[in-house]
C-alpha cells in the first residue's frame, strides 16, 4: 500500500480527533489509561495492520477478528472444538459462568473459509484433537499490536489493545446488517449490551462493506435463491 495514500485514509477516521492517554505508574511499571475504549478497525486499518504482523503472529488475530471471543477463550479452543463440516466453533472456557459455577460453553458459527483455513493449520502444524492452536499469551498479543499499528501509521495506536478486536467484529457485523439477535447470541452478551456498542450501518460505505467480507468471508452472510 502506498504510505501517503494510507496516511491520507487514515487521517480522516473521527476517532483521530479524540485522541487521549493517560499514563499511570503502578508496581514501578507504565500503563496507560484510554479515554475512549469504543475504537473498532476500519476495514482498510484492519488490512493495513495485518500486513505488518509478523507470520507467526496472524493466527492469533486471524483468529480473535473471525470470532469475535476473547482472547483467553481462543487460547483454550483444541482442535476438536472445531466442526470443521458444519463451520462451527465451541467455546468451553468462557468469562460467562453458570449458576454451579461452571463455564458456560458457547457454540458460534465461523465462516466456510475460515473453518478451511483453521484446518490447513491444523493439519500444517500436524496438530491432535486435544491439541490447542498456538495463540499468543494476552500481554504478547498486545505487545505485537502495539507495534504493527506503529508500523502501519496508525495515529492512534495506543487506543487499541486486543480487546478491540472483538469490538471490531460486533461493529461489523452490525453494520452488515446481521440479524441483532444472531450478534447477541454470537457474542454471549444481553440486549443492553449490544445496544451500548451499536452503531449505525452509515458508518461505513459500500467500498468498506466489500472490504469487511473480504476479511471475514461468509459469517452470517444471507444465501439468496
Amino acid at each position: 500500500m502506498n504510505n501517503n495514500i494510507k496516511s491520507l485514509r487514515f487521517k480522516k477516521n473521527p476517532f483521530h480527533t479524540r485522541i487521549k492517554i493517560e499514563m499511570i505508574t503502578l508496581k514501578d511499571r507504565n500503563y496507560s489509561l484510554r479515554e475512549d475504549r469504543d475504537r473498532y478497525f476500519f476495514p482498510d486499518e484492519w488490512k493495513a495492520f495485518h500486513d505488518c504482523l509478523k507470520k507467526k503472529q496472524e493466527l492469533t488475530f486471524d483468529f480473535l477478528i473471525n470470532t469475535g471471543a476473547r482472547i483467553n477463550e481462543c487460547r483454550n479452543v483444541r482442535i476438536g472444538d472445531i466442526d470443521f463440516e458444519r463451520n462451527s466453533i465451541v467455546f468451553r472456557w468462557t468469562k460467562t459462568r453458570n449458576k454451579d459455577g461452571t463455564r458456560k460453553i458457547r457454540t458460534i458459527p465461523i465462516s466456510p473459509q475460515f473453518a478451511k483455513y483453521l484446518k490447513k493449520v491444523a493439519h500444517d502444524l500436524g496438530l491432535k484433537d486435544n491439541d490447542f492452536f498456538p495463540i499468543l499469551s494476552t500481554p504478547a498479543a498486545n505487545i505485537a499490536m502495539k507495534k504493527a499499528l506503529q508500523e502501519a501509521e496508525i495515529p492512534d495506536w495506543k487506543m487499541f489493545s486486543v480487546h478491540n478486536v472483538r469490538k471490531t467484529l460486533e461493529t461489523w457485523l452490525i453494520a452488515l446488517d446481521v440479524d441483532s439477535m444472531k450478534v447477541i447470541k454470537h457474542f454471549g452478551h444481553g440486549l443492553a449490551m449490544a445496544l451500548k456498542h451499536y452503531v449505525s450501518p452509515d458508518v461505513f460505505g459500500w467500498e468498506d462493506k466489500d472490504m469487511i467480507r473480504d476479511i471475514i468471508g461468509d459469517l452470517y452472510r444471507e444465501v439468496r435463491r
